[in-house]
This record gives C-alpha cells, sequence and structure tokens, in this order.
C-alpha cells in the first residue's frame, strides 16, 4: 500500500490511532491513559500495510510506526515499540523480543526458547527488564526537513527470569519474568492482577508520562 501524505490533516482530537493489532496492547493502552479521545487500532481504520522494524533501537522502531500510519491515516498516532533484555543474553533478545523464536512465534515458544538459554543460572545471574518507548506523531506537526516530528515517553521495569513459567496473566513473557520487588521464586507478572502490573509495568510508567504529553495537546 501506498503511503497517503494529506496536504491539509485535519486538527483531530478525538480519536488516536494505535499502531497494533494486539487487542491486549490496545486494551493495555486504554486502560493506562485514560483519555477522553478514543484509542483506534489499525484494523478499525482499515489498514492492513505493514512496517519493516528494522532499527537497533526501541525509539527508531517506534517513531518508525508512528510516522508511517500518521501519514498513511492522516490521523494522530501513537506507537509502542518495547521488549525484553536479558543480561547474560548481552541485552538480548532485546528489538527482537517478539520475534525471538521465529518471525511468527507464539509467546510459549518464546518462552521455552529463552528458559532453555538460562538453565542452570543462578537467579543472581538471570536479571532482565522490560522496555517500553511510546512514540506519538501528529500529522500537522512536521519538522525542518518536512518529517512528522515525534514526542517520545519511555519507561523500564527490572526483574529477573523465573526458572520456570507460572501463572496465566499478562501475555509475552509474563508468565517467567519475576519483578524486582519480588523475592527470587517468588511471583511472576503472570500472577500479578492487571491493576497491580500496570502500577509498576514499563509499558504503565511509559504511558503516564505520555498521558501528560497528551492532555497538554488537547486530547
Amino acid at each position: 500500500m501506498t503511503t497517503i501524505r494529506p496536504k491539509s490533516p485535519p486538527r483531530d482530537r478525538s480519536h488516536i490511532l494505535v499502531a497494533t493489532r494486539s487487542t491486549h496492547k490496545l486494551r493495555e493502552l486504554r486502560e493506562l491513559l485514560g483519555l477522553r479521545a478514543e484509542l483506534i487500532d489499525l484494523d478499525d481504520v482499515g489498514i492492513d500495510a505493514e512496517v519493516v522494524e528494522d532499527g537497533e533501537t526501541f525509539e527508531a522502531n517506534a517513531a518508525k510506526k508512528a510516522r508511517f500510519f500518521a501519514s498513511l491515516s492522516g490521523l494522530p498516532t501513537l506507537a509502542d515499540d518495547s521488549g525484553l533484555e536479558v543480561d547474560a543474553l548481552g541485552g538480548g533478545p532485546g528489538v527482537r523480543t517478539r520475534r525471538y523464536a521465529g518471525e511468527n512465534a507464539t509467546d510459549e515458544e518464546n518462552n521455552v526458547k529463552l528458559l532453555g538459554a538460562l538453565v542452570g543460572l543462578e537467579a543472581a545471574r538471570r536479571g532482565a527488564r522490560y522496555r517500553c518507548v511510546l512514540a506519538l506523531a501528529l500529522p500537522e506537526l512536521r519538522g525542518p526537513n518536512g518529517g512528522l516530528r515525534i514526542r517520545l515517553a519511555r519507561g523500564t521495569l527490572a526483574g529477573r527470569i523465573a526458572v520456570a513459567p507460572k501463572g496465566d496473566g499478562g501475555f509475552g513473557y509474563d508468565p517467567i519474568f519475576e519483578p524486582a520487588v519480588e523475592k527470587p521464586g517468588a511471583r511472576t507478572l503472570g500472577e500479578w492482577t492487571a491493576d497491580a502490573k500496570n502500577r509498576i509495568s514499563h509499558r504503565g510508567k511509559a504511558a503516564r508520562r505520555m498521558h501528560g504529553i497528551l492532555v497538554d495537546l488537547g486530547f
């Protein structure tokens, strides 16, 4: 699909397009941001285009997605790029978090591969952190070179990788991620309630910072 750049995009403050097809992520952001504006996803506006997430950082990927879909839709667009950094893997899987076990890997397949990579390591060597970057692009705000300006908000949650999955809450690596506030072997994020998780999560921290930006912009 060809990228469309409207000449005079409307100053729409009633909707924010979230650059995702993940119902989990959309629901989380709706709960975390609590805005007057309605958050909608790519399927809601009939966009089937995809972005190649080839950036080397979460910031680069989030900004690329926000710019692409804001230009395509003419709507204010919020994009998230987040992932898991594991100390014993030199910061991996990082930007390949979702594709760690393959391009179309399931959450379970990613978890199994990660647990296998850390077999035999004691808790002190299983350190990890979730990172989230939220990028906002507004079609009417362009920089000196004509590209859409980006506002960024970041959040981090430190913890460690458990030795086995526990809990069926959350998604992604939550069943094998123990936040730092828990002792080794205690609860994973998969055992936390959604409200409790949102208070400490990387996405929750980034969303609270982005909330202030969005309110200042009239959303």
